[in-house]
């Protein structure tokens, strides 16, 4: 799921960074999932008439270059592929100093001073596994089990973040939010 939220993601920060031109995608260069992923977003920037970064990096290692690449070339937003969230902090940080807004999948990040998180509504996700499980227990074959996609979904604008980006809101974007953290 997370591959094919490129569009809405972007749609969002558009509604947000006013004269969004440039975006980075910062993605993991070994990882099987960078390439749906980055491919989603750069079908998506094409029909926004956006132009796309791509920053692959091996590792957190490779945080400070790329932060600096994406800084140098004038990127104002970047959407972080869901593998680096243990690296928040990092990230955050360098975002920060280069005065990039920040997406992700994960409102920690959001909570750790990311702009926005958009994904598939992880709570549920655990919530609709439990049943799966309970199932299984009692006897379902695992491969008569259906399949679906998602069908909630969660916003978390971070407002602080909002503010210290320069960046206005509009009401009707903050009413849709799931989560507003002051």
């Amino acid at each position: 799921m997370e591959a094919e939220l490129g569009s809405k993601r972007l749609e969002l920060l558009r509604s947000i960074v006013p004269g969004l031109t440039r975006v980075a995608v910062l993605g993991a260069r070994t990882d099987p999932f960078t390439q749906p992923y980055v491919q989603d977003f750069q079908s998506a920037a094409t029909a926004a008439a956006l132009h796309l970064q791509l920053v692959l990096v091996d590792g957190p290692r490779d945080f400070e270059h790329a932060f600096a690449q994406m800084g140098a070339s004038a990127v104002q937003a970047v959407v972080i592929q869901p593998l680096f969230q243990p690296h928040t902090a990092k990230i955050v940080s360098l975002a920060t100093r280069h005065r990039l807004a920040v997406m992700s999948s994960y409102r920690d990040t959001t909570e750790g001073g990311g702009l926005i998180s958009y994904s598939a509504d992880h709570a549920a996700y655990f919530r609709r596994a439990a049943v799966f499980v309970d199932k299984i227990l009692k006897g379902a074959k695992p491969a008569d089990l259906p399949v679906g996609q998602p069908t909630k979904f969660e916003m978390v604008i971070n407002l602080k973040t909002v503010k210290a980006l320069g960046l206005t809101i509009s009401p009707s974007l903050l009413a849709r939010a799931d989560e507003v953290i002051q």
